[in-house]
């Protein structure tokens, strides 16, 4: 097994990068501050060229090729974001780049790869039927297989966050990674642990993966079963801690993220805040969570959002009925209006099964302020007589 890179592999990797990969952001969230207490800085990693940290690993990897590798093109399994990283490299050096992606891997990233110029092959569901399909293709055409994790190059490049993330914070005192195929906790842990060996290290996987979970994640940028060999051999010695969170926990910090920090980030991307907001980072002072990607899709993160509105109930959803007459939803209307109801959507039930002849279904689409708000609403509708069943 190949050994994981040294310092002055992820510095290398730093000079090769530069003017190519972005040296992302780090904000302060003084949301996030107040709820964890303690200081909170952000790595804004999904700012990156591509979406996402997958650019700095693909592009060392493949701006290192021979003439005869690149002549022979590229090959990469990806979910969307090292895919994407892939083909962007690529391009810029002038090699061709072929893609698997799982079936159900998010349009917006499958989109992205073709984009950058890559041919995608949709394989089966899972991230290993895609690497599988790699290693045929390799076989059959001899093209450079740019592995997501398991390369000492890719995980070099990767670690230049860390370096970064040093400058910036000079008072970090933990870092929270997400971790699929452990590549980016790697790369990040390694630098860190070299310049900073006193750091605590906390790597976040999604629950969904795990052995007993259900198989399903929206993190899906970390839908990996387990990390490969090598970088399980470099997390072992590397990181503090590692915790694990759900999809509800996630989804509540892509809307926290969204909502307070104006920052887009997908379900993987999300994962380090989530643990942070559940309280299983442990540790003390500067938290710095990287944001590892914000290539969510848009039906995903208009699903979450909802989602996230209803459970802090500034969003309802209720299925009432009114008289079949003239006037009548007008004036269930201006009794919503009245209790300062934001009404986004109105459709009619006519033909619904069991309702009365002479009345009409309609479900309501509320924007509300706080969950005692949503009961007012609903205490009140009753008292005028409008049966009210609450959908979300």
């Amino acid at each position: 097994m190949a050994a994981g890179p040294e310092l002055k592999d992820i510095e290398a990797a730093r000079a090769r990068l530069d003017g190519v990969a972005r040296v992302t952001p780090v904000y302060p969230s003084e949301t996030l501050s107040r709820a964890v207490g303690r200081e909170v800085q952000l790595k804004a990693e999904n700012l990156q060229r591509t979406g996402s940290f997958k650019i700095r690993g693909a592009y060392n990897r493949i701006s290192s090729l021979s003439d005869r590798e690149r002549a022979a093109g590229v090959v990469a399994a990806s979910a969307g974001n090292h895919g994407q990283a892939v083909a962007w490299a690529a391009r810029e050096v002038g090699a061709r780049a072929r893609i698997f992606m799982p079936q159900d891997a998010p349009m917006a990233k499958v989109d992205a790869t073709r984009h950058y110029g890559a041919e995608v092959e949709l394989t089966g569901p899972a991230i290993e039927e895609a690497l599988d399909a790699c290693r045929a293709y390799v076989a059959a055409e001899g093209a450079t297989f740019v592995h997501p994790f398991e390369d000492p190059v890719v995980i070099a490049g990767q670690g230049t966050i860390g370096l970064e993330l040093a400058d910036q914070v000079e008072q970090v005192e933990t870092v929270v990674i997400p971790v699929g195929g452990g590549g980016l906790s790697s790369g990040i842990a390694l630098a860190l642990r070299a310049i900073k060996p006193g750091i605590r290290i906390v790597g976040v996987q999604a629950e969904g993966t795990l052995p007993g979970g259900s198989g399903y994640t929206i993190a899906d940028g970390i839908a990996v079963k387990q990390p490969g060999e090598l970088t399980m051999s470099i997390l072992d010695d590397v990181l503090d801690d590692v915790v694990s969170v759900g999809d509800e926990e996630i989804s509540d910090a892509i809307v926290v993220l969204l909502e307070r920090t104006k920052l887009v980030v997908e379900g993987a991307g999300a994962v380090s805040v989530a643990a942070l907001l559940a309280g299983k980072v442990g540790g003390t002072g500067c938290v710095v969570p990287v944001l590892s990607g914000g290539n969510i899709d848009a039906t995903l993160l208009i699903s979450v959002m909802r989602h996230g509105l209803a459970v802090a109930g500034r969003f309802l959803v209720l299925r009432t009925r009114v008289p079949d007459r003239p006037g009548e939803l007008a004036r269930l209307l201006t009794m919503l209006a009245e209790e300062r109801v934001n009404v986004v959507e109105v459709e009619h039930q006519r033909e619904s099964a069991g309702l009365p002849v002479a009345e009409t279904g309609v479900e309501l689409t509320l924007v509300t302020r706080n969950p005692a708000h949503c009961d007012e609403i609903v205490e009140t509708m009753q008292r005028l007589g409008y049966p009210a069943e609450r959908l979300i």
